[in-house]
């Protein structure tokens, strides 16, 4: 297999990606459902809400990057092979990292608050 078709797959793979990180956006912006704010093995943190603002932000910006990518690359191409890979590998690790850390941070809040003050349950 080539390393134009391996490329070819990449980018067209950051459709579903793009999509999926923008509905989720708009699910929580909108529609107001913290149900995918914050999730940790599946589930939403306690105080959903709370953390929703930055939940929305991490996802939009995410999702309009993709988007950008895949106009410049698709409808203009803008953007050379290597540019548009680094952009979008980027992106994606970036996202990642920031839903994971949010997430952890969400949930470590909480668990605290529940030992209360001194460190006991």
């Amino acid at each position: 297999m080539s390393i134009y078709l391996l490329n070819w797959f990449f980018l067209l793979a950051l459709i579903p990606v793009a999509f999926f990180w923008l509905r989720r956006a708009w699910r929580i912006g909108v529609r107001r459902d913290f149900s995918e704010v914050a999730l940790k093995k599946g589930l939403p943190a306690p105080n959903a809400e709370r953390y929703a603002p930055y939940e929305l932000i991490i996802n939009l910006v995410g999702g309009l990057v993709l988007v950008g990518v895949l106009v410049a690359v698709l409808g203009f191409q803008a953007l050379g092979r290597d540019e548009w890979i680094a952009i979008a590998g980027s992106t994606l690790w970036l996202k990642i990292f920031a839903s994971f850390a949010l997430s952890r941070q969400a949930h470590g809040l909480s668990a605290a608050r529940r030992r209360g003050p001194g460190g006991s349950p």
